[in-house]
Formats: structure tokens, sequence, C-alpha cells
């Protein structure tokens, strides 16, 4: 089975090896990282990829309106806000804005899969 194509969008290293490391032997594959939503945008139209993870508060542009012009030009996207921002509004926006899901910081490998397998669609998928 090919592995699903994951982009990961945040202006945190940290969170960018954080996620590698978690995905390692899983179904999932990072294909593109971006650290903030403009280049996201570009990065998200060359890859295409299943699922992205995006944090919301970055420089230049956030991950809430990247997220808006991805929507914008595939409605289909698979959209997760990553945030270390537990607010509701944010979640609210997320939703209102087509987030397919919410992820919290810190997150753990389960917590990430969950979040990915529920987003592309293969929730329970083993």
């Amino acid at each position: 089975m090919m592995p699903k194509k994951v982009m990961i969008v945040d202006d945190s290293r940290m969170v960018h090896l954080e996620m590698l490391k978690l995905l390692e032997g899983s179904d999932y594959e990072v294909v593109s990282y971006c650290c903030d939503g403009e280049s996201a945008i570009e990065a998200y139209r060359n890859t295409q990829p299943d699922v992205v993870t995006m944090d919301i508060l970055m420089p230049g542009m956030d991950g809430l309106e990247a997220a808006r012009a991805i929507l914008d030009s595939d409605p289909n996207a698979n959209i997760i806000v990553v945030s270390s921002l537990a607010y509701d509004d944010t979640i609210e926006e997320a939703s209102q804005v087509g987030a397919k899901g919410f992820l919290y910081k810190p997150f753990d490998q389960e917590t990430l899969l969950a979040a990915l397998d529920k987003a592309t669609g293969t929730a329970g998928a083993v």
C-alpha cells in the first residue's frame, strides 16, 4: 500500500522533526515541510498531499488564512489545524474554514495518527 502523503506547515523545526519521528514506520510519509502560510499554498499545489497539518500562529500569513486559500483551490483538501492555543473560538474558526480536525500541541504518536486517519477517512483502518 502506498503511504499517504503528509505536508507539515509549522514555523517550528522542532515540531517538524517531532512529526517525522512520530510518523516513522506508519502509513504516512512527510512529502513537504513549510514554515509559513505563503509557501504552504504553493507547496500544496506542487505536492498534492493527502493531508496537511497546519500550525495557526506563523510569521506572515497565519494557518487559518493559508488553510482557507488551500481549500478555495481544492475543496477536498484534508487539513488538520495544529495549535497550542486551546481556545474554543480557534477551533470554531478552524471548523468554519473547513479543517477536518484539530490537534493540540504537544501531541503523541497515537493522537497524531488518529487525527490523520480521521482527516483522510481511514479511521479504524489497521
